[in-house]
């Protein structure tokens, strides 16, 4: 893997990979070099095999507080576009509409790319989750919270539209509707208790054990084999909008003959009746 600028990747030897949002002196706030970045490493895990759980975290005291605001590129100002980054030059330089809906795509398309990716994440969540980093929080498989977790729609607070990268289609099955509704069109916060009591995160606990309660649940994921981990992730994308019970029964059909045809298969049925872990080494 690559060394980042905005972004700090680990990778444990037994299959966990570690994403720290690294920008610590903004609240690890998504500027253009980090959602390229973020772009890049994604697109590598989405065909690493070797790392089958994936954990985002934020450097310092926050997970992230949404887009720079400070950095102009992503509301389609061309001037404040790094050099290596200016994929822009070809627009016009009156034509601002492209040019924010370019920004507006590269932000989005992160998410996208997150729930593309096979492995199944865990967001562990410190300090503020806003904006953007509301939208990253929402995309995790599972959202693991510290006691100092803040989460809101920042949006709608900046003159925006309350539903920004996802966060319209998230929520709401998350949380429920009218839940959702609240939180999109008031824009106030949600501290870890609230967070926890009405569904969106699945525990609290202290922020010194925040990532080491994602290591213990990684870890559990990797007990399972991995193929079946990753067909159970691209289940869950598929049929969390099935348009039938039988259509997501034919998905889960296929997977579970296609499991049935692999190695692993005989190693997880050899350990269930041995009462031991199974070892299924990295592929």
């Amino acid at each position: 893997m690559k060394n980042y600028n905005t972004i700090k990747y680990q990778e444990l030897e037994e299959g966990i990979g570690i994403l720290t949002l690294n920008r610590p002196e903004r609240l690890n706030a998504l500027n253009f070099e980090m959602i390229e970045e973020l772009h890049d490493l994604l697109g590598e895990l989405e065909w690493n095999l070797d790392c089958r759980v994936l954990i985002i975290t934020g450097e310092g005291r926050a997970f992230c507080s949404g887009t720079d605001l400070k950095e102009s590129s992503l509301i389609g100002y061309e001037d404040a576009l790094p050099e290596k980054y200016s994929d822009l030059k070809y627009l016009n330089v009156d034509d601002v509409a492209k040019r924010k809906m370019y920004g507006q795509k590269r932000i989005a398309e992160v998410i996208v790319r997150l729930r593309r990716i096979n492995q199944p994440v865990i967001a562990a969540v410190k300090g503020p989750a806003t904006g953007g980093g509301f939208a990253l929080a929402m995309a995790a498989d599972i959202r693991i919270a510290g006691e100092s977790a803040r989460f809101n729609n920042a949006f709608i607070n900046i003159g925006m539209s309350g539903t920004d990268v996802g966060s319209s289609y998230f929520l709401p099955r998350l949380i429920g509707l009218s839940r959702a509704a609240e939180i999109l069109y008031t824009g106030r916060f949600m501290d870890a208790e609230e967070a926890e009591r009405i569904g969106f995160v699945s525990r609290v606990v202290p922020d010194d054990k925040l990532l080491e309660t994602a290591l213990e649940l990684a870890g559990e994921m990797l007990k399972k084999s991995p193929l079946g981990l990753r067909l159970t992730k691209e289940a869950i994308n598929q049929n969390i909008d099935a348009p039938s019970l039988e259509a997501a029964i034919l998905l889960e059909n296929r997977n579970q003959v296609v499991c049935m045809n692999t190695k692993d298969i005989f190693e997880a049925f050899t350990a269930f009746f041995e009462k031991r872990t199974p070892r299924y080494g990295k592929r």
